[in-house]
């Protein structure tokens, strides 16, 4: 299921603008990752939200990098996808006997704006098939989705894939047991179909 769209931008601020003048949606504050460098926003999609993130100004850069090579990024795009399971350590161990590795969970959190804390269990992004594959991530009992808690009208319709070979991305998908659509295509990238309020919007 997804969770989550990642839409990296190296401005959060102006991302979010240009995003509601072409939606018609203002995306709201989410918060801080305190200790990986970023902050983002957060605009419900329906059952799943689109995370516009970008390096948080008030945090020194990790060491390692930013989430996603956000470091790399010159222009806001949608750059990976995060699907949502339950049991995530059952579903990270099956895909690694299966011959792909999502690597280890961890448990992250998140400061908002008001300065509660969000927590959940992810898979650290590596950015797999060139952002095709997604991490896995479990929410923690009790702690609110942003799709219900993030400003709404605008729909996902659906994600698509797309590889110039898709069968090499398939079985990393089937490992983990989550769907997306592949499709033949020059470069690998994802592209997002959204219904809202100015109209169809496509993001890639």
């Amino acid at each position: 299921m997804i969770d989550h769209l990642v839409y990296a931008t190296p401005d959060v601020d102006a991302t979010v603008r240009d995003l509601a003048q072409s939606l018609g949606v203002e995306a709201v504050p989410g918060g801080r990752h305190l200790g990986y460098g970023t902050r983002n926003a957060l605009l419900s999609l329906g059952s799943s939200y689109l995370e516009i993130i970008g390096p948080d100004s008030g945090q020194p850069r990790p060491i390692s990098g930013y989430w996603y090579g956000i470091e790399n990024i010159g222009a806001a795009r949608l750059i990976t996808w995060t699907a949502r399971v339950e049991h995530i350590e059952r579903v990270a161990a099956h895909a690694h006997v299966s011959g792909y590795s999502p690597g280890d969970v961890h448990n992250v959190f998140r400061e908002t704006p008001e300065g509660d804390r969000l927590s959940w269990r992810l898979t650290l992004p590596t950015m797999a098939g060139n952002g095709l594959i997604p991490n896995l991530i479990e929410w923690d009992d009790g702690c609110p989705h942003p799709a219900e808690t993030s400003p709404g009208g605008v729909e996902l319709r659906e994600l698509i894939g797309y590889h110039p070979s898709p069968d090499t991305i398939r079985p990393m998908l089937e490992a983990l047991r989550v769907d997306l659509e592949m499709r033949v295509g020059d470069i690998p990238r994802l592209v997002a179909s959204l219904d809202s309020p100015q109209g169809p919007f496509e993001l890639s």
